[in-house]
């Protein structure tokens, strides 16, 4: 029997406990041993619950029982997640997480923990739910480079970009919605600012790159700024508005990474990822193009992907899974001296000054009222960023091209 500690008893939490328990043959056939959850760490007491009686609040308990050799680790955030996870790592056991926070922060740390003991510190749930894009990175692709990963990482803001474009709702519309159906926080900002999905493909840039990519070396852009107007020209142009992480691995070693919104195609595969699902698209030098999708995010999906982990643990024990990035920090570009096409919403009555400033631009079919709609040819991005401010108030919006 192999017993496993669950460390919070939220959401996920709860949902963990759902899994082992609904699909314990499965577990049992797979692992050749029965999965037991003895222990359930969390602040609070569950009167009534079916899993009262493994409810406890000292993790000191966890810590010193031989018998746990996994812990699944869904408390989130960075303090007592933290501590505990490395106490774990440190006495030899096995943790398994969805906390994006504390992997993007100290991925590097707790795989270097977890080789020394001859552990494990899975992460599948971390980045895109339920799809196993750590996995697939990890092993299915070891034999190939993985050269690039773009993809919708986070389903609260995809939820918002595709309720505006079916339904012609606004933007506040549209988030007050997803608060109340629980898709976004009282306190949005982590989503709709990119900041969610910057700490996702700083993960995925660690695993391409095996170097460190801090969360704040991401460049972030959210979709506070998009409209109804910016769908209208997409629309027009046979084309539609996701909010993509993207990082590609250059041949000298170096990275770039960033999340902001994108404007392509509808018949992209990333283009027909709708609501609150989830895609990556992982370019490799001898696949070439893959695609994954599925639910990013929700109580059993996300579970799913960490009860998947403990099986990997429980399968290898003694074994080291996972393939760690070192601490060192990777040379991460400057996104501001890369190339990028651009959509530009602008006042109408500007269209001279535009021409002049973009010359080679191309003019989207007019959608009424005082402005107008331009896609402008590749340029650097410092170089279009200065030319936008140049023109002031004239420039409404602007969304890159994917």
């Amino acid at each position: 029997m192999i017993k496993i500690a669950v460390l919070g008893y939220g959401t996920v939490g709860s949902g963990v406990v759902e899994v082992v328990a609904r699909n314990a043959k499965l577990l049992r056939e797979r692992a050749g041993e029965e999965i037991y959850i003895k222990y359930i760490l969390d602040l609070r007491d569950f009167p009534g619950d079916p899993y009262e009686d493994r409810v406890i609040h000292d993790f000191g308990t966890i810590l010193n029982d031989p018998e746990i050799s996994i812990l699944c680790e869904v408390m989130g955030g960075v303090g007592a997640a933290y501590q505990f996870t490395k106490q774990a790592l440190e006495a030899g056991k096995s943790v398994c997480t969805s906390n994006k926070e504390l992997v993007a922060k100290h991925g590097a740390e707790f795989l270097a923990i977890a080789k020394r003991m001859r552990c494990n510190y899975m992460f599948e749930a971390s980045v895109a739910g339920g799809i196993p894009i750590i996995r697939t990175i990890n092993s299915a692709l070891a034999a190939d480079r993985v050269e690039a990963v773009t993809g919708i990482l986070n389903g609260t803001t995809n939820f918002i970009l595709t309720k505006m474009e079916k339904e012609g709702a606004d933007y506040g519309e549209v988030l007050r919605q997803a608060q109340e159906l629980g898709y976004a926080e009282r306190n949005p900002e982590a989503d709709v600012e990119g900041l969610d999905a910057g700490r996702k493909i700083a993960i995925l840039a660690d695993m391409l790159t095996g170097k460190n990519v801090a969360p704040d070396r991401v460049m972030t852009e959210g979709i506070t700024k998009i409209s109804t107007a910016d769908f209208a020209y997409a629309r027009a142009a046979g084309m539609t508005i996701k909010l993509l992480a993207r990082c590609r691995v250059f041949e000298d070693g170096s990275v770039s990474a960033m999340v902001a919104p994108f404007m392509l195609p509808v018949e992209h595969p990333l283009g027909r990822v709708d609501d609150v699902f989830n895609g990556v698209q992982v370019t490799c030098s001898m696949l070439g193009d893959a695609m994954f999708g599925g639910q990013g995010a929700g109580k059993l999906p996300t579970a799913s992907a960490v009860a998947a982990d403990v099986m990997d643990c429980a399968m290898h024990p003694g074994r080291t899974v996972m393939h760690g990035w070192s601490s060192e920090e990777a040379d991460v570009v400057d996104t501001s001296q890369t190339e990028n096409r651009f959509f530009v919403r602008a006042k109408a009555s500007g269209r001279k000054c535009l021409e002049e400033s973009f010359a080679g631009c191309s003019f989207l079919p007019e959608q009424g009222g005082d402005e107008l709609g331009l896609f402008v040819p590749a340029m650097r991005e410092s170089d279009f960023f200065a030319k936008c401010a140049a023109l002031g108030d004239v420039v409404l919006n602007r969304i890159r091209l994917a």
